[in-house]
């Protein structure tokens, strides 16, 4: 028996990083503003530690709350060793995020998806809420040139067309860039 809303534990969990953030940004002004002494210097150090957690965590819980790791959509996503893996009802596959040459959002299907292409192999579709899709966040910012801000924009913004968020070559000419 909880005494929790699983409502509220849903949002916490969500928000698990940011509020780990804030945690440490509490420790370390308590230490540098009440304790001093060495604790205090360690205070002054944990302070922007916590800032960036905080950041980074609120980055994630945006990702998560475009629908991207609820884990209720259909098939599961592994990553291993920068390879990711969608094992799905009705497809799956396999590409290397080495040799990853774009990313592209769909919302446009239900449920939206991940497009993956790689050159050679067949492209993979993974939607945005399938079990494991969380961890896709960590993967995707490994990526040259990605733009995390735009990418959490897509993924809040009810469009109707697919998106393109990464590419590796643009296949567009440089004069005729959108952005």
């Amino acid at each position: 028996m909880s005494f929790i809303r699983p409502e509220v534990t849903a949002a916490a969990h969500r928000w698990r990083e940011a509020l780990t953030g804030v945690g440490v940004i509490l420790l370390g002004l308590y230490w540098a503003l009440r304790v001093g002494g060495l604790l205090g210097w360690i205070g002054w150090v944990l302070i922007p530690a916590g800032v960036g957690i905080a950041l980074i965590g609120i980055q994630r819980a945006r990702f998560r709350a475009s629908g991207a790791g609820a884990g209720q959509g259909p098939g599961v996503v592994m990553i291993t060793e920068g390879e990711i893996t969608y094992m799905g009802p009705l497809s799956g596959g396999s590409v290397s995020i080495r040799d990853l040459e774009r990313l592209v959002l769909d919302p446009g299907s239900s449920p939206t998806l991940w497009v993956l292409e790689e050159p050679g192999q067949p492209i993979l579709h993974i939607p945005v809420n399938a079990e494991g899709a969380a961890d896709l966040f960590d993967i995707f910012s490994t990526l040259p040139g990605l733009k995390t801000e735009r990418m959490l924009a897509e993924l809040n913004r009810a469009s109707a067309h697919p998106v393109v968020i990464w590419e590796r070559h643009s296949s567009r000419p440089l004069h005729q860039r959108l952005h």
